[in-house]
């Protein structure tokens, strides 16, 4: 069941899905006993519930005729899958081979640190993988993962500051 509910408050307009014991208003946030809201109309259709939500925004607003003359909510739904141009057929459009960015995209993520870890990541992941780090050590590990030199130094140096690891004879250690 999908009910359309106004807020006594803030008189905001929202759909809530089965019978609750509260509903929050998503603007103001007020909580509100559900049984106490004034439900417009209950229904079990969901896209009902979003037309007539729609319909009521759009009366208020003084777009009731346009809104009359659009279709419903499932014929736009439709409309739009049938009208959107996918990334391959965008790209083919533009002339540029779509399996061509696949491939390039697929070569980026292997090169980037870690699949996709950030760089801060890849610095203490060195520092948990090596057996005894020293800043050369954690830099090769970093900059083989595609983290610059100068990153790691820094880092290191942060990562000190903050109490993170402690330094002792060129060793690293994670705290």
């Amino acid at each position: 069941m999908y009910a359309v509910v106004g807020c006594t408050d803030c008189s905001a307009l929202w759909l809530v899905e089965g019978r609750q014991q509260t509903a929050q208003c998503q603007r103001c946030g007020k909580t509100h006993q559900f049984e106490k809201l004034k439900k417009f109309v209950e229904t079990d259709d969901e896209d009902h519930a979003r037309e007539v939500r729609a319909s009521m925004l759009a009366n208020r607003q003084d777009h009731g005729e346009a809104f009359a003359e659009v279709d419903s909510f499932a014929e736009l739904e439709s409309q739009v899958d049938d009208a959107v141009v996918d990334d391959a057929e965008y790209l083919e459009g533009s002339g540029i081979d779509p399996d061509a960015v696949d491939e390039a995209a697929d070569r980026a993520m292997e090169r980037s640190a870690g699949g996709g870890q950030s760089r801060k990541e890849t610095v203490l992941d060195a520092l948990r993988a090596l057996e005894e780090p020293t800043e050369d050590d954690v830099i090769a590990y970093a900059v083989d993962r595609g983290v610059p030199a100068e990153y790691v130094r820094k880092s290191l140096d942060k990562l000190a500051q903050r109490g993170r690891v402690s330094e002792n004879r060129g060793v690293y250690r994670l705290l």
